[in-house]
């Protein structure tokens, strides 16, 4: 049947930054398409996150790895693909962070630490990932861009930046990897409702500039996200390649 191709039993993933937000919902999702997975996050709650979601006995691995630390990265990299049993199928970078201020004031290390994470550690899991996938000739690697990557913002120069690397990264890798059965692509979630925009929903102003835009008429979940996910990371996304996917309620054609 052709809805096999949308399953994920047997892969192998690594989902970054999967214990909370749109990351914890990705994990859930390629879960529940039959994924073992491995959650590699800065914060301790990584493990009752891991905890929670194998509930049903499946697999999914837990391991607290900081993304803005390279030799950290790298360990905790090679360690959740040895818990994977030595090999990777899928790897979704969702790990980020935000810094806030007005361009003109913006201090240097707010910038280096978003680059750090936002971007540098996406180009490093992906080579380190890539390496492992060219091997096999097959694999699906996922980064997350956002709105960010379309238009400016406001007091986020670092986000911006970072987001807008993140779908250059994305084709620049699709270009040398898509003919050696490695398939780049990244989801660009609209506004969501999480932490990370916990200071937008708080703004009144533009929390109701950005519902007027929004055609949906709703911030965006976790749980909108799953779709997507499971898509790209399943054999029925094999020739989609170098996408920058909107999952955006409508607000990109409003």
């Amino acid at each position: 049947m052709y809805m096999d191709k949308f399953y994920l039993n047997k892969k192998k993933a690594i989902v970054t930054g999967g214990s909370m937000g749109l990351g914890r919902g990705i994990v859930e999702g390629l879960h529940d398409a039959g994924a073992e997975i491995a959650i590699i996050d800065i914060a301790d709650d990584v493990f009752n996150v891991a905890k929670e979601i194998q509930g049903d006995g499946s697999k999914v691995h837990a391991l607290k790895g900081n993304l803005g630390n390279r030799e950290s990265l790298r360990k905790a990299f090679d360690e959740a693909v040895s818990k994977l049993g030595g090999t990777l199928d899928v790897l979704v970078n969702c790990a980020g962070i935000q810094r806030r201020s007005k361009c003109e004031d913006f201090p240097i290390e707010y910038w280096d630490d978003v680059i750090e994470i936002n971007l540098t550690s996406v180009f490093q899991l992906s080579q380190l990932a890539g390496r492992i996938m060219l091997d096999k000739g097959k694999g699906k690697i996922i980064n997350m861009a956002s709105m960010l990557s379309f238009f400016g913002g406001y007091t986020v120069p670092a986000y911006a930046a970072s987001k807008g690397a993140i779908a250059q990264l994305t084709k620049a890798l699709s270009n040398e990897w898509a003919g050696r059965g490695v398939n780049v692509n990244a989801i660009a979630p609209g506004y969501m409702d999480t932490s990370l925009n916990t200071a937008l929903i708080n703004d009144q102003t533009r929390n109701e500039e950005i519902l007027l835009r929004i055609p949906a008429g709703r911030w965006g979940l976790p749980e909108d996200l799953k779709g997507l996910a499971i898509f790209l990371a399943s054999d029925a996304s094999n020739y989609i390649n170098g996408a920058v996917i909107p999952v955006d309620g409508g607000y990109l054609v409003k």
